[in-house]
């Protein structure tokens, strides 16, 4: 079971190339801050499952923090890009 999630890790890492592709060649900000989005939730999904396949759940608490931040980045670029309302 384990090789399973290190190979799924595996998997949502090579993900990230169409990311880092989009983040550098994004036509608008947009589209390069969802390109981020998308590490953030990449990292979050690498790092429970290398919690998981480990068994450190100490990791979880990690994951947690990853996805706070990603949350909070969101917002302020969202807060930063409105121009007007």
């Amino acid at each position: 079971m384990q090789a399973l999630y290190l190979g799924m890790a595996l998997f949502l890492l090579l993900t990230l190339i169409a990311g880092l592709w989009r983040v550098l060649c994004g036509p608008t900000p947009a589209d390069r801050m969802l390109a981020a989005q998308l590490f953030g939730t990449t990292a979050v999904a690498c790092v429970l499952l290398l919690a998981q396949a480990f068994d450190y759940p100490s990791l979880r608490d990690v994951a947690l923090v990853f996805a706070l931040l990603a949350a909070v980045t969101a917002v302020a670029f969202v807060r930063r890009a409105w121009v007007g309302g």
